[in-house]
């Protein structure tokens, strides 16, 4: 049974890497466009999740389960590179969780919070926002690169990494392992569950607020253009939200399981590891959703998509008419 989900998970990484790779690069190569009916500011938004999901099929995905699988051995294992490989990990699964984050929180501000609407939800206050907590989540990884020792020393040669024994013992390491758990995933999984609760229960009473003025006033309009750009902007919200949620969070649950049974992992226990690395799978597969919510929700996305898939095939026509001509 093991040995099966293991082979099963074998393929499913390499998968998700050939798949995940392009559609990011496909949605960062669309939205960069800025034709896709969105504001610049959610644009950017979008974007630098794009672009932190990518990073994290780079590193994840292809340079830590498929180099470990296919490519056992090589370079990458040795401890100098693997230490940076797992830091660089770290940091861009922090950047793709709290990137979501930042994303729900201006949508409610843009739905909520109209009289901070105009202040906070700009290009320039998004493009700051992103920075700031790119750069800040990339320096809270760094430490973790003290954390490995080699495992082996072949010819000389540090190889594989093996976490030192004072991670586990000293208070100031141990400390820092529970601000890094609660930072993410616990953290970023409560406040959007916490801004999807407020942005429906806004949504609610602004829709009985807004029924009820409506049958005061002479005229119906049924077709409120306010309402309909505030149900394109939630729909969007919730879809990217409720995927990341519902990824993380067997993942989630795994690490109350753990804390409850007292227990560091699932040892000889066969379905408990099935249970641990679906959790890894779910977790992975969060950073090729967002391409395909974009599709279904956005009109204009998927009509820029088309053109994208259809320019490389007009291209090779009007090669192929020009050689026809000149001969």
């Amino acid at each position: 049974m093991i040995e099966i989900f293991r082979s099963i998970r074998k393929v499913y990484y390499l998968v998700l890497a050939l798949i995940g790779i392009p559609v990011n690069l496909l949605a960062i190569i669309i939205l960069s466009q800025g034709k896709c009916g969105l504001s610049a500011c959610i644009t950017r938004y979008l974007v630098a999740m794009a672009a932190a999901d990518q990073l994290v099929i780079m590193t994840e995905v292809i340079l830590k389960r498929i180099s470990s699988y296919y490519f056992p051995g090589s370079f990458l294992q040795v401890t100098l590179v693997c230490s940076i490989v797992k830091v660089l990990r770290r940091a861009s699964i922090d950047n793709s969780v709290w990137l979501t984050v930042t994303f729900s929180f201006d949508r409610f501000i843009a739905i909520c919070c109209q009289k901070l609407k105009a202040k906070y939800c700009t290009n320039k206050n998004a493009a700051v926002v992103i920075a700031t907590t790119c750069s800040l989540l990339c320096l809270k990884n760094i430490p973790y690169y003290f954390t490995y020792k080699p495992k082996e020393i072949i010819n000389n040669v540090p190889w594989f990494c093996d976490i030192k024994s004072s991670f586990y013992t000293n208070a100031a390491w141990l400390v820092f392992d529970w601000f890094d758990t609660i930072l993410t995933p616990l953290l970023p999984f409560a406040i959007i569950m916490l801004l999807n609760a407020l942005t429906v229960r806004h949504i609610l009473v602004a829709n009985q607020i807004r029924k009820g003025l409506r049958r005061k006033s002479k005229g119906h309009n049924r077709n409120d253009a306010e309402m309909e750009s505030r149900r394109k902007s939630v729909i969007l919200l919730f879809a990217i939200s409720g995927s990341f949620v519902l990824l993380w969070l067997l993942y989630v649950l795994e690490f109350f399981y753990y804390i409850i049974t007292k227990t560091n992992g699932p040892e000889d226990n066969d379905s408990l590891y099935i249970f641990e690395q679906v959790g890894y799978i779910l977790r992975s597969l969060s950073c090729c959703t967002n391409t395909f919510i974009y599709g279904v929700t956005q009109t204009k996305f998927r009509e820029q998509f088309k053109k994208v898939m259809k320019r490389p095939l007009t291209l090779l026509v009007e090669v192929i008419n020009n050689k026809i001509h000149l001969k």
